[in-house]
């Protein structure tokens, strides 16, 4: 019913007294504010302004209605200035939820990134496997979520449908086999998962657990798998302690050690994509654009080259 321009004139009637110095506070034309005056008269269905000559008075409605602008148009002045402030990447909020072992790794360094570069922007961080966060994303609940995906598998490995989302491969993370470092095989180059068909198996993530049945099928056996564990500093405790051997991303090795395990590269390679997704909606949000280039270019930083013999920890 009401709009803005109209309101804007009924409390600078309100302040002035006329038409005429109304218009003028304005930068309106006198005959523009009587049509607006007009207008709004139109639209509430009664009258707002008691004109008596050259001067005028507000009626009952017409005060009601000058008293509420002032607060409405505060409220409109105020959120123009915020939104002009996040257009402008000096304000601003980004939801990122990204995997564990990018936590300590990836995510820091472009956090990092954004806090020197947008200090008025505040990125809130959780956890979660891409599923959760693909999820997540959709639902509104986050604005970026870094995920990750093995070499012959979709993101979220069909579990999730990508279409509508943006995703950027940013980084290929390889795949690398954790030993005890008093293992027969420790002192090798790199090793096939033919040579520990054998052994105890730590599997990771659901993701994970995944990639490792589907890696060991193509190798012709079934890992006998006896410690489940999300917690990558807890594989490589249970490997240490010689309670079996696991797959371990080269991107946690980054920041994980333990100095009773070797990890050497796995024949033939296996690798996996760690990915930024986004809608193209949110992409549009500059602090959301600032954050996802931050993530790309600490991707870009680091380079996870297999090992051809690395004591972690060393």
């Amino acid at each position: 019913m009401f709009d803005v321009p109209g309101l804007r004139v009924m409390r600078a009637i309100a302040n002035e007294g006329s038409f005429t110095a109304a218009a003028r506070s304005l930068g309106y034309t006198q005959p523009a504010v009587s049509q607006m005056v007009r207008r709004l008269e139109q639209r509430t269905g009664t009258v707002l302004v008691e004109r008596t000559g050259r001067t005028v008075r507000l009626t009952e409605a017409g005060e009601v209605l000058a008293r509420h602008s002032v607060a409405v148009l505060a409220a409109l002045d105020n959120a123009e200035a915020e939104v002009a402030a996040i257009a402008g990447l000096e304000n601003g909020r980004v939801r990122l939820m990204a995997f564990p072992s990018s936590s300590a790794t990836l995510v820091p360094r472009a956090l990092a990134r954004v806090k020197e570069a947008h200090p008025g922007v505040t990125v809130n961080f959780s956890e979660a496997e891409p599923p959760e966060s693909l999820a997540a994303l959709r639902d509104g609940l986050c604005d970026l979520a870094v995920a990750f995906t093995y070499e012959g598998t979709d993101t979220g490995r069909g579990e999730d449908d990508l279409e509508g989302l943006e995703v950027l491969d940013v980084l290929t993370d390889p795949v690398t086999v954790a030993l005890p470092v008093d293992h027969p095989l420790a002192d090798r180059e790199r090793v096939t998962l033919s040579d520990l068909e054998d052994e105890s198996w730590i599997a990771g993530c659901p993701r994970c657990r995944g990639h490792l049945l589907e890696l060991c099928d193509r190798a012709g056996f079934e890992p006998e798998v006896n410690f489940e564990t999300e917690d990558y500093v807890a594989v490589l405790g249970l490997v240490a302690a010689g309670l079996g051997v696991a797959l371990v991303p080269r991107l946690i090795l980054e920041s994980v050690t333990h100095p009773g395990v070797r990890t050497l590269p796995l024949e033939p390679r296996s690798t996996r994509t760690v990915q930024v997704v986004t809608t193209p909606d949110l992409r549009r949000v500059p602090a959301v654009e600032a954050t996802l280039k931050a993530l790309c270019a600490s991707a870009q930083e680091l380079t996870l080259t297999d090992p051809v013999e690395q004591l972690v920890g060393s």
